[in-house]
């Protein structure tokens, strides 16, 4: 199965020609050609079964043969905010694996201890456009400019989410996610850089109504206890 992005793509439409990128792909380096079927996802949950009429390298157009709505919707949204790596490989790798077992949202945030400060969203984006692909999936989750914890706290303070939670290694009681998160809900989860989030920033969240929550008994790199929510989560609304 050949799967292209084409965010610019309408359920209306007939034909619809491929970008350059795409033609070159399809036409240079998997050398398809008149008559063969593709597919084309639009990111927003649109599945679009094609076929070739012109294989130009340039400019490939397409006749739309059948268009799903809503391909394999969720049932549940997660937002995962989670403090940048000082390695970027192993933000981008939690990015495509997490892109493939299931998210929504990502935004990355600077905390007290942080050892990243900036995040290109550009290159984000070049990570969960082909792991959107390699998996089959119709939607892209949103990748956000990376912005400070309290920035963040004040952004989505009013957004509804039937669970907010964060991820910390202070001591205290805290709970298993899938012990307070209910199927098919709307959950945040904080997730804290190599240094865990300050004393000072735990207390703000648990004052806003974030809720503590372990991910196990081992001390788990920041790419590794984000990648173990999204999968927890996961198993939760299989």
């Amino acid at each position: 199965m050949h799967l292209f992005y084409t965010p610019t793509i309408e359920p209306h439409y007939r034909e619809f020609i491929l970008s350059e990128d795409e033609s070159k792909h399809a036409i240079r380096v998997l050398r398809l050609a008149a008559g063969d079927t593709i597919y084309l996802v639009d990111g927003i949950g649109g599945w679009y079964t094609a076929k070739i009429l012109d294989p130009h390298p340039k400019r490939t157009t397409l006749s739309i043969l059948q268009v799903e709505q809503d391909y394999e919707k969720p049932a549940y949204y997660l937002h995962v905010a989670v403090a940048p790596t000082k390695n970027m490989d192993r933000m981008e790798w939690f990015l495509e694996k997490a892109t493939e077992i299931g998210i929504q949202e990502i935004t990355p945030i600077v905390s007290t201890h942080s050892e990243r400060k900036e995040v290109k969203t550009e290159r984000l984006h070049k990570v969960v456009v082909p792991a959107m692909k390699q998996s089959l999936k119709a939607y892209l989750p949103k990748v956000n400019a990376a912005i400070s914890l309290q920035q963040f706290f004040d952004r989505v303070q009013s957004e509804e989410y039937t669970t907010r939670t964060i991820a910390h290694c202070a001591d205290g009681e805290k709970q298993y996610l899938a012990d307070i998160c209910p199927p098919a809900g709307k959950y945040l989860i904080l997730i804290g850089p190599e240094g865990d989030f300050s004393e000072n920033e735990i207390t703000q969240a648990l004052s806003l109504g974030y809720q503590p929550v372990s991910l196990g008994s081992s001390r788990l790199r920041t790419e590794t206890a984000a990648l173990a929510s999204c999968f927890e989560i996961a198993v939760l609304n299989r």
